[in-house]
């Protein structure tokens, strides 16, 4: 007897919380202090194995996608079970965080309050185009870089941020406004469908492709002056070759949907998304362990 569904294993998306990586290792390596040991793991694993599935299931219950969604090509219907599941994966990274700090505790649970809003259909901040968009970048950026770096430090109070970690989540939150509306590219029809108007569908394909050169060139700028203020040259350096492939696969998938929109699909989108965590996630664990 199988205790969950197949279809809600699917629906947590738990793989796809390596896409979602970058920004624990970039604030752990906003400390020069941080140690490898359990308060490490600790947060990496209630962020990656049950705060971000139990996110992705409550949206994927209250969506219900018949098309391609993120990670997952061909998602199967959802159950009731995934509702309860998504509360019972909450449940357990809450009571693991509480152990880690009260602190910290109460941020993750600030984080999946905020999940909800974005999914629950009496909220639903993602039909909203600029307001969705505002809404993830926060959270998942300059939120999330604090949240981890609460977790890592235990109890240390937010008004003691030095300032390369107050600038770090900045810049999180900066990179994600340039590719949050990428992940939204292949949506375009299904979203129109169910009321959600997207950044991506506001911007149109062309548009989506066009603000994420503009947005992302400039804060890879920004990203290239912090590193060389915070760290050294030699880093800056090293993080514009770490992004050369993702740049380059960028400009060749652009080219490609010029043309033809239909380039705009899943597979591709996943690809960028691929290409863009391998590089981000091997660069700042070079830079957390090797600076």
């Amino acid at each position: 007897m199988k205790i969950i569904q197949h279809s809600t294993w699917v629906h947590l998306r738990i793989p796809f919380s390596f896409f979602l990586m970058p920004v624990f290792f970039f604030a752990a390596a906003a400390m020069p202090e941080v140690v490898f040991g359990w308060e490490y793991l600790g947060v990496f694993f209630i962020l990656h194995l049950f705060v971000y599935p139990a996110s992705n299931a409550y949206n994927s219950y209250y969506d219900k996608d018949e098309g391609s969604i993120g990670g997952v090509e061909n998602p199967p219907p959802v159950s009731d079970e995934l509702w309860w599941v998504s509360l019972c994966f909450d449940a357990l990274g809450l009571l693991w965080a509480f152990f880690i700090s009260p602190l910290f505790c109460f941020l993750v649970l600030v984080y999946g309050l905020a999940s909800k809003a974005y999914s629950h259909p009496a909220v639903r901040i993602k039909k909203y185009a600029w307001g969705g968009a505002a809404f993830v970048v926060f959270f998942q950026g300059f939120f999330t870089f604090l949240m981890v770096w609460v977790g890592l430090k235990g109890e240390s109070p937010l008004s003691e941020l030095p300032m390369v970690v107050l600038y770090g989540a900045i810049l999180s939150s900066l990179m994600l406004l340039g590719s949050y509306p990428m992940t939204q590219v292949y949506q375009h029809e299904e979203d129109a469908q169910r009321g959600d108007y997207t950044l991506s569908l506001w911007l149109g394909i062309r548009g989506t492709f066009l603000y994420t050169g503009v947005v992302f060139g400039a804060v890879t700028g920004l990203f290239v002056l912090y590193f060389y203020t915070y760290f050294s040259l030699y880093w800056a350096v090293s993080f514009v070759l770490a992004l050369s492939p993702v740049l380059l696969f960028f400009f060749y998938w652009f080219y490609r949907v010029w043309y033809n929109a239909k380039e705009a699909n899943f597979r591709n989108t996943m690809r960028l998304n691929l290409f863009s965590a391998i590089c981000l996630n091997l660069f700042f664990n070079a830079l957390c362990w090797f600076q």
